[in-house]
């Protein structure tokens, strides 16, 4: 089963070559443990993001791996360098088929 989530980011879409810039990425997910317990005393089945992934130019560029401990709708910030005009993908991938993917463009001058 696949489960759909909004996702965000904001980065700036202009930069001079060699600067840092920073990515805020965050995805709209519930992050539901799996150690707690429904009303009727059936345990919740684990659902969480897994991995995220940023490539810049098809390069990875940046890696996160999450846990049960991570809180909902996961807010991550990182920076890398500007070196050339292009995408920048971004990939959550979790449990039970959840995957959502974001590109967003960059111009370098």
């Amino acid at each position: 089963m696949s489960k759909a989530s909004r996702t965000g980011i904001t980065m700036p879409a202009q930069a001079k070559k060699g600067s840092i810039i920073e990515i805020r990425a965050i995805a709209q997910h519930d992050m539901e443990t799996g150690y707690r317990y429904s009303e009727d005393g059936k345990r919740i089945p684990r659902d969480i993001i897994r991995l995220f992934t940023c490539k810049y130019n098809g390069e990875e560029v940046f890696r996160a791996d999450f846990y049960p401990g991570i809180g909902a709708n996961p807010l991550i910030i990182f920076t890398t360098i500007a070196v050339a005009s292009g995408t920048l993908e971004f990939k959550w991938v979790g449990d039970d088929g959840y995957e959502a993917v974001n590109q967003a463009q960059i111009t370098v001058s």
